[in-house]
């Protein structure tokens, strides 16, 4: 069934079934096929074929053998889906459904709350441990704790700990997929004296990782107890496709404190007295964030009398509409 030609078959393609490579074959045959009719009706300058848009390309990618079914809520995509999958994999088309409920599809089937976890930096397991994850510029740091589990009975620490590493490796190969997560991740799992259930963990890591698309490669437990893994970044991670920095705190997650902006102020009090020697002032007023006014209230009154020896009786104005960071002076 191939014409004169042939494929190219990259990296990507390591370990796959011969039928499921025959199978990609015949879909790229049936497209060449439907472009070349495409371009001998066609009168130029036609348009003989369209990239696959975004419920192609996921289709083309992730749906196999294993899919039960593929629901949809608009009948204009479910047309469109029967007649993409009828091209890439007929035996399939049985499985696209179109979803008539009222109840929206997304919190039908969960997704939505899957989505709201999946985008939030703790994740809870079975036993009430938990994984904490992290990304950075530079890596993805996760950190397993035992949290509520302290292990049943008269279990030995160890085993509890172990338990709670098996649990936590499963669920972190999940939610690296889910999350897709890349480039170096540096696991920090609860230490473990026996080296046997070190290399449990490492293999339950290792099984759970197996059906990833993704390359990944995992070494073993270093010096400090750290499993460090890579996987190949093919885009932006859930987080960062949902997600934008931060506007308070331009994405650092850290502000500073009242008490530190008190001295901050104060700091800028000493300056302006230098520089003005008080001549011709009336009247100082200070405007400032809620939290900062009621730090200069209350635990660092102190500060305040000092900014006023400075400046003298100062009007304070509490605005929420001003930045925590932010304060200004002005002068009468």
């Amino acid at each position: 069934d191939v014409p004169s030609g042939g494929f190219i078959v990259r990296t990507a393609g390591t370990g796959t079934t011969e039928a499921d490579l025959r199978e990609d074959a015949r879909y790229l045959v049936r497209t060449w096929r439907d472009i070349r009719r495409s371009a001998e009706r066609a009168k130029s300058p036609a348009l003989v074929h369209r990239d696959l848009d975004l419920v192609q390309r996921i289709l083309r990618d992730q749906v196999s053998d294993d899919f039960t079914a593929i629901r949809v809520d608009s009948e204009e995509e479910y047309l469109g889906i029967v007649e993409f999958v009828n091209r890439i994999q007929p035996n399939l088309v049985k499985r696209v459904k179109l979803y008539t409920r009222e109840e929206p599809i997304l919190e039908a089937y969960g997704v939505q709350a899957e989505i709201e976890k999946a985008i939030k930096p703790r994740v809870w397991l079975r036993s009430g441990g938990y994984l904490v994850i992290n990304q950075t510029e530079a890596l993805v740091a996760i950190d397993v704790n035992t949290g509520k589990f302290v292990g049943r009975g008269g279990s030995r620490l160890e085993d509890t700990i172990t338990r709670t590493n098996l649990e936590a490796v499963e669920e972190i190969a999940r939610q690296i997929r889910l999350r897709d997560l890349g480039g170096i991740i540096v696991l920090d799992l609860i230490d473990m004296e026996e080296r046997r259930n070190r290399q449990r963990v490492m293999t339950t890591l290792q099984d759970a990782l197996r059906d990833d698309k993704s390359p990944t490669k995992v070494l073993s437990f270093n010096d400090f107890g750290l499993v460090i893994m890579t996987r190949k970044r093919v885009k932006q991670s859930l987080e960062r496709t949902l997600c934008s920095p931060c506007p308070y705190c331009q994405g650092s997650s850290l502000v500073k404190s009242p008490q530190t902006i008190c001295y901050e102020i104060l700091e800028e009090a000493r300056r302006l007295s230098r520089s003005m020697n008080g001549d011709g002032i009336k009247q100082t007023m200070l405007r400032l964030n809620p939290e900062v006014a009621r730090a200069l209230q209350t635990t660092e009154r102190d500060v305040m009398v000092e900014i006023e020896d400075y400046l003298g009786s100062i009007d304070v104005t509490s605005d929420p509409h001003v930045h925590q960071e932010q304060f200004d002076f002005a002068f009468l």
